[in-house]
C-alpha cells in the first residue's frame, strides 16, 4: 500500500491497490477523520487532501468539530507516569506500586472509558454501589444447591476511602494539564456521620498481661535455638511501651541513636531517642522504663558480635551501627496475641505492633500528662491525639468541672418563682 505524509505526519495520503484512487485520514481535535480524495494522480490527491485538511482545522476553530474528550484513562497513564519518578523520590516504592495495583484492580475496569467530565459526584456514588456489589458477590460462599452458606461482605471502608483517595489524585492531575476546569466533589452524598474511631491499644491490666505472656516465653518456650528471638520479643514490648515509636521507627533504630542520660527535670535515668521514620528525625525521651530493656538489646547485640568471631576493634567500629533489633517475629507476637486472648479489643478492632504505641499515648493522657508535651514527644498533631485518644480517658474528664450543684437556697427561690408564676397564669385565665 502506497501512503505519503503532509504537515508533519498530521495528514496521510494513501491508496490500498495500483491504479486506484487516493485517500486522506487526519487526526483533527483527537477525532480520527478519513475521505476518499477521488483522485487517481498522486498530484491532484495532494491538493485536494490539502484543502480538505485545513477545511477540517477552520471547522474545529468555528466549533463546528467538537474536540473529543481525555478519558479517565489517559489520565491516569500520565499520572502514574510521574508518579512513578516524582513520587518514589518522596515516599516508598512499594506505595506507588500498590497505588498503580489498586487502580488497576479496580477503579480502571469501571473508569477507563468515561471522558472526564463525566467523573463527578453521582458517578463516584454508582462506583461505590458496584464495588460493594462485586465484592459481597465474590465473598459469598454457597453449597451445590445454590444455597448460601455465608454471606459476603462489603469491602471495607478504609479500602472505598483510599480508592476515592487515588480517583481525586488523578482528578487532580488532570487539572493541571488542563484536560478538566476543576476537580470535582467526590464526597459521599449522605451517610457521611461515621462514630469517633479510636485507635486499639492495651489498657494497664492487658499491658501487663502481655507483658507477664512475653516474660514466660524466655523460661517456657519450646523452639530451641530460640531463646535470644523470646527476649528480643520481651525487650520489644517494654520498650515500645516505654517510649512510644512507631514499630517502623524502632526498627530503624541503630544503637548509636539511643543515648542514656540523666534527666534533669525528673531526676531519673531515660533515653533520649534521634528518631527517624515517618516524619523524618525527631527526638523522643523516655520513660525510665525504657532503659533496661534498651541495655539487654545492646548487650544482645554486642555479644552477638562477639560470637561471629569480630575482634574487639571490629566491634567497637560495628556496634554503633548495628539495628537494635535486626528482626521482629510478627508471628510469634501474634501467636502471643492470640493465646492470651489479647489480638481484637471489645470493639472488634485488631492489636498489632502499633497499639503499644497506641497505649503509651493513652497512658500518658491517663497520668494527666500535658496533650502538646505528648504530642512534641511522639511527633504527631494535638488534634490526632484529641481524636483518636483524649475522648476514651476518663481522666481527662474533670468531676469537679462536671458535677456542679447550685446551692440549696437558690434552688428552693427558684422553685417558689416557679410555683408563684404558675398560680398566676391560672388566675388570669
Amino acid at each position: 500500500m502506497a501512503a505519503h505524509t503532509m504537515f508533519d505526519g498530521r495528514l496521510q495520503i494513501y491508496r490500498r491497490k495500483d491504479g486506484g484512487p487516493w485517500h486522506a485520514a487526519a487526526r483533527v481535535g483527537k477525532r480520527r477523520f478519513r475521505q476518499s480524495l477521488k483522485e487517481e494522480s498522486l498530484e491532484r490527491a495532494k491538493d485536494v487532501a490539502e484543502e480538505w485538511y485545513l477545511g477540517l482545522r477552520g471547522k474545529l476553530r468555528a466549533g463546528e468539530i467538537v474536540p473529543a474528550e481525555h478519558t479517565f484513562k489517559d489520565a491516569f497513564d500520565d499520572y502514574i507516569r510521574d508518579a512513578r519518578v516524582l513520587a518514589a523520590t518522596e515516599r516508598s516504592p512499594s506505595y506507588v506500586q500498590n497505588l498503580e495495583l489498586r487502580v488497576r484492580r479496580h477503579v480502571l475496569p469501571f473508569f477507563q472509558d468515561k471522558p472526564l467530565s463525566t467523573v463527578n459526584k453521582n458517578l463516584v456514588q454508582k462506583y461505590r454501589v458496584k464495588r460493594a456489589e462485586d465484592t459481597i458477590t465474590r465473598t459469598t460462599v454457597k453449597d451445590k444447591d445454590g444455597k448460601i452458606i455465608k454471606a459476603g461482605k462489603p469491602p471495607a471502608r478504609n479500602t472505598i476511602m483510599n480508592e476515592i483517595v487515588h480517583i481525586r489524585q488523578i482528578l487532580k492531575h488532570a487539572e493541571g494539564l488542563g484536560w478538566i476546569p476543576f476537580v470535582p466533589s467526590l464526597e459521599t452524598p449522605y451517610m457521611t456521620q461515621t462514630k469517633r474511631g479510636h485507635r486499639a491499644w492495651f489498657s494497664p491490666e492487658e499491658y501487663k498481661q502481655l507483658r507477664e505472656a512475653t516474660r514466660r516465653r524466655i523460661t517456657e518456650g519450646k523452639r530451641p535455638g530460640w531463646e535470644s528471638q523470646y527476649e528480643d520479643m520481651h525487650d520489644f514490648v517494654e520498650m515500645m511501651a516505654n517510649t512510644g515509636l512507631r514499630p517502623d521507627e524502632f526498627m530503624r533504630l541503630e544503637i548509636r541513636d539511643v543515648k542514656i542520660e540523666e534527666d534533669c527535670a525528673t531526676k531519673k535515668t531515660i533515653l533520649v531517642i534521634s528518631v527517624r521514620g515517618k516524619v523524618g528525625v525527631g527526638i523522643c525521651k523516655s520513660l525510665p522504663g525504657a532503659v533496661y530493656p534498651f541495655t539487654n538489646l545492646r548487650d544482645r547485640r554486642e555479644a552477638e558480635l562477639k560470637a561471629s568471631g569480630k575482634s574487639e576493634a571490629e566491634i567497637k567500629t560495628l556496634l554503633p551501627k548495628t539495628r537494635l533489633l535486626p528482626r521482629f517475629n510478627r508471628a510469634m507476637f501474634n501467636k502471643i496475641l492470640e493465646e492470651e486472648d489479647l489480638k481484637f479489643d471489645r470493639e472488634g478492632q485488631r492489636r498489632t505492633a502499633y497499639s503499644l504505641r497506641h497505649t503509651y499515648i493513652s497512658m500518658r493522657l491517663m497520668e494527666g500528662a500535658d496533650i502538646y508535651a505528648v504530642a512534641i514527644n511522639c511527633r504527631t498533631s494535638v488534634e490526632m491525639i484529641q481524636e483518636f485518644y483524649a475522648a476514651q480517658i476518663k481522666e481527662r474528664i474533670d468531676t469537679a468541672a462536671v458535677n456542679v450543684m447550685r446551692p440549696r437556697r437558690q434552688r428552693e427561690f427558684e422553685k417558689k418563682k416557679r410555683l408563684q408564676n404558675r398560680a398566676e397564669a391560672e388566675d388570669t385565665e
